[in-house]
């Protein structure tokens, strides 16, 4: 036989194709080509697969081999495609019998020594060859957990070539994934640790019931990170369908922990402020991986001192804020990845970081406005909650007053609001507040009467608000009235969610 056909995925962002892997054997001089745009991990595929088959004591075909992944249009990208064109290279050779493996997907990068090695995106890559309608697997046995959450499949395991050519040839079974340990999650930073900041601790419940973005303005010192960081805690755990895309942007990227089970936690990501445009929204050689903002999908994207961010930087979460994904195009093609986050911004309110006000503070009112200048106008405009957190009183810091609510009590809250937004939103498509396109809200029978938006109103005619602020605050009164148990916002409600924009004076 000098023809073998072997299965594979390939990926394009967290898009998964089928790929099938062609070898064919022919007279002539020795010499391997690999067609179907493959990438440069993959052009150097032909060395590390010839020492794996000598290594695991199988003779190389010394002749003519054209090696085809199809469809042929589509880029290729990684090592994952190592363990496959192995396994067709020696079926069509006629070393191995390739009918057990017929309809099996072989994903692993192959040392020299012909052990299978561990590879990115292996979650996402079953799930496709699922889609696809394939049912098994095999997976390096460092992957094998994360296959395995993928219903439908069965996955085994194998930790070297010399491993899948026994099971092949005699039969010799694979390894299969271990159970899944009942781990329990780390308990995190838990918001009875904020002292104070009563007002705060409202504006970041009503952000977690609503799914809305946050600005902290403050001096150093008065809890802004604190409550930015204890954000997730009051959030719900994620469900099924949002654990698994969770689960597959951080195996794509490299950063699943062992044990392969979904990520149930919402996401928190917090890059320092001299994080590159490539490392917020995602960039890399080759095929563009994820960034933070995609990291944070479903969870929080935090950006302690943010002006200090650079402009380029903050511009480019413009896009990813409305659109809830990024779409990054390179010459090699374009991978998109989702990224429905909820931003979190704390900011200093002069470069000398004192209170305005004190006689200590070196800063002109000019320099002041130019420092959160760096915080442009569009996008402060897509921050639904901006308020200021105010230094804190020694009563407030030494806990002389009342004792702050733990993060299980206003998770409770919260959980209960973003369900009545749930079930009220659920025959136009949505879950939260935050998501809920403008013209729902300004028609019947969401639609609010006029008197209890007169304000709101009265400031987009004035051009003070925007016509994107006038539907965050609408959003934020669904929030709010969610919060407080009841079935429709009120005049109060639209009033204390301009108070959070704005920070006036409810």
């Amino acid at each position: 036989m000098s023809y073998a056909r072997v299965l594979c995925v390939g990926l394009v962002g967290m898009t998964g194709h089928l790929v099938e892997v062609e070898a064919d054997l022919a007279p002539g001089l020795p010499a391997l080509a690999i067609s179907g745009l493959p990438d440069t991990a993959l052009h150097e595929a032909r060395d590390r697969v010839r020492a794996a088959i000598v290594n695991s004591g199988e003779t190389w075909p010394n002749r003519r081999i054209t090696l085809n992944l199809l469809p042929a249009t589509l880029p290729k990208f990684g090592s994952a495609f190592d363990l496959a064109i192995a396994a067709a290279l020696l079926g069509s050779a006629g070393q191995l019998p390739l009918l057990p493996l017929e309809g099996v997907v072989l994903l692993g990068e192959l040392g020299l020594d012909g052990a299978v090695r561990p590879v990115r995106g292996v979650l996402p890559m079953v799930a496709a060859a699922a889609r696809a309608g394939v049912t098994r697997a095999i997976v390096p046995v460092q992957n094998a957990a994360e296959a395995a959450v993928v219903p439908g499949v069965r996955v085994r395991a194998a930790d070297s070539l010399h491993r899948l050519v026994a099971f092949v040839r005699d039969g010799t079974p694979l390894a299969e994934p271990a159970p899944a340990a009942a781990t329990t999650t780390a308990a995190g930073p838990d918001l009875a640790d904020v002292a104070g900041q009563g007002y705060a601790r409202r504006a970041l419940e009503v952000t977690a019931a609503g799914g809305h973005h946050l600005a902290l303005l403050g001096p150093p010192g008065t809890g802004k990170t604190m409550l930015a960081e204890r954000l997730p805690s009051i959030l719900p755990a994620l469900d099924d369908e949002a654990a698994l895309e969770v689960t597959a942007l951080h195996s794509i990227a490299g950063l699943l922990p062992p044990g392969g089970e979904l990520l149930r936690r919402p996401p928190f990501q917090a890059p320092h402020h001299t994080a590159t445009v490539p490392a917020l929204v995602g960039g890399g050689p080759g095929l563009a991986r994820p960034g933070a903002v995609s990291l944070a999908h479903r969870g929080v994207l935090f950006l302690d001192e943010a002006p200090e961010f650079t402009r380029g930087a903050l511009e480019a979460l413009r896009q990813p804020l409305e659109d809830g994904h990024v779409q990054l195009a390179r010459a090699r093609g374009a991978a998109e990845y989702p990224a429905r986050i909820q931003l979190v911004l704390a900011a200093n309110p002069c470069p000398c970081a004192r209170p305005v006000g004190d006689v200590a503070c070196e800063c002109s009112p000019l320099a002041r406005r130019r420092y959160l200048g760096r915080l442009s106008g569009p996008l402060r405009d897509r921050i639904d909650v901006q308020v200021t957190v105010p230094p804190l009183r020694a009563a407030q810091l030494m806990g002389t007053g009342e004792v702050a609510e733990p993060s299980a009590v206003v998770a409770a809250r919260v959980a209960a609001a973003r369900s009545a937004a749930a079930e009220r939103w659920a025959a136009v498509g949505h879950r939260l507040n935050a998501e809920l396109p403008g013209p729902v809200l300004r028609r019947p029978p969401f639609r609010l009467p006029a008197g209890d938006t007169a304000e709101l109103r009265r400031r987009l005619d004035t051009g003070s608000l925007s016509a994107r602020g006038f539907d965050r605050i609408i959003r934020m009164a669904w929030s709010i009235a969610d919060l407080d148990g009841r079935a429709r916002p009120g005049r109060d409600d639209v009033w204390e969610a301009i108070s959070l924009r704005t920070g006036e004076e409810a």
